[in-house]
């Protein structure tokens, strides 16, 4: 070998040999070693590709949801701190918004794939205008967990001492619009409706003396009904259309539910085992009360007395006949849906 690293020629004639034999003589020493390699790395393959499902790659979705912290708007929250979403493949980006307005807008506009707690009011009103908006679920059937109510020193008992005065709804076209509506129209009041966010804005409003009427959904205002500071002069069952009438949803993109279908379904088959874990294991209670910065008391008080399990069945969206009138009723549509229209409209997957 030369200094500059090059090769002599005499080199050149005889390292080719040595390296065949040396390469030959290995090779012919290694034959069973290499068998027993190639088969652990046959076995080791097929281990990981059975186990491939489990450890894959999840998806995201993105989420716009109304009302942060009330219970029947904490599932996918709850399902992902649980594991339960893990489990089924993914990860959720939540966005919390003021309300089913605001959270329709997101999934109008595309910008999330699924929106929760949507009044379905306001859905029906978007459909008719031809958005692209479909139902993959129900999320709450009537409306028991709403209320109105007045600061303790307010002269108003009733609803019917509104007249005049302002009662307050989160945003339009979500259920406490639909409730406040329902309620003008039921009692003819003269009151003027105000889109005023959500439960922690509504109360500041009123208390200040901005709004006359405030709405509020468990577990937030108990602790002030509790001191005396407030007092309820309308629940949400109180306006007729609302009672066993599914009011808020489950939405998304038509172009989302096209394209991402099995996901989809993958998200409601995770939604359905969470609402199931939420009412049987004691440790949900726990994480809502965490994430709600409640008492495991309030939490399982809010819970029991304003949302009954079947209140959340995503599987079956109630009363459409009398819905669909109403909504005409309250001119949030300009005329009834056909049975195609709504079938386009509500696409819940199978369990």
């Amino acid at each position: 070998m030369q200094r500059n690293g090059s090769v002599s020629p005499r080199m050149q004639t005889t390292l080719p040999n040595t390296i065949f034999k040396q390469k030959h003589k290995k090779r012919r020493m290694g034959e069973p070693m290499k068998t027993l390699s190639a088969l652990g790395c046959f076995m080791a393959t097929a281990a990981f590709l059975a186990a491939a499902p489990e450890v894959s790659a999840q998806d995201t979705l993105k989420l716009a949801v109304g009302q942060r912290g009330v219970w029947d708007t904490s599932i996918s929250e709850l399902g992902q701190r649980g594991g339960i979403f893990k489990k089924h493949g993914l990860v959720l980006d939540l966005l919390y918004t003021q309300g089913g307005g605001e959270t329709q807008q997101a999934v109008v506009g595309g910008s999330v794939d699924i929106g929760v707690a949507v009044g379905i009011m306001g859905v029906l009103s978007a459909h008719s205008k031809g958005a692209p908006v479909r139902i993959i679920g129900a999320e709450g059937t009537g409306a028991a967990e709403i209320f109105l109510y007045v600061p303790a020193n307010s002269p108003i008992k009733t609803l019917k001492d509104t007249d005049g005065k302002t009662i307050a709804y989160s945003t339009s076209g979500s259920s406490t619009h639909a409730v406040a509506t329902a309620f003008v129209k039921q009692f003819n009041l003269k009151a003027k409706l105000v889109a005023t966010g959500g439960p922690g804005a509504t109360l500041t409003q009123v208390m200040s003396g901005q709004i006359d009427v405030g709405w509020s959904a468990p577990p937030f205002g108990l602790d002030l009904l509790d001191q005396g500071k407030i007092r309820i002069i309308a629940a949400g069952n109180d306006a007729a259309i609302m009672r066993g009438q599914t009011a808020r949803v489950l939405i998304t993109n038509s172009q989302t539910l096209q394209s991402r279908k099995a996901v989809i379904d993958r998200y409601m088959r995770a939604y359905r085992e969470t609402v199931d874990w939420m009412y049987s294991d004691p440790t949900a209670l726990k994480i809502y009360a965490e994430f709600a910065k409640i008492s495991e008391t309030m939490a399982k008080r809010s819970r029991d007395e304003f949302y009954p399990k079947q209140a959340i069945d995503p599987d079956n969206v109630v009363g459409l006949d009398i819905i669909v009138p109403d909504a005409v009723n309250l001119k949030f549509i300009p005329a009834p849906l056909t049975k195609e229209q709504l079938a386009e409209l509500i696409q819940i997957p199978p369990r």
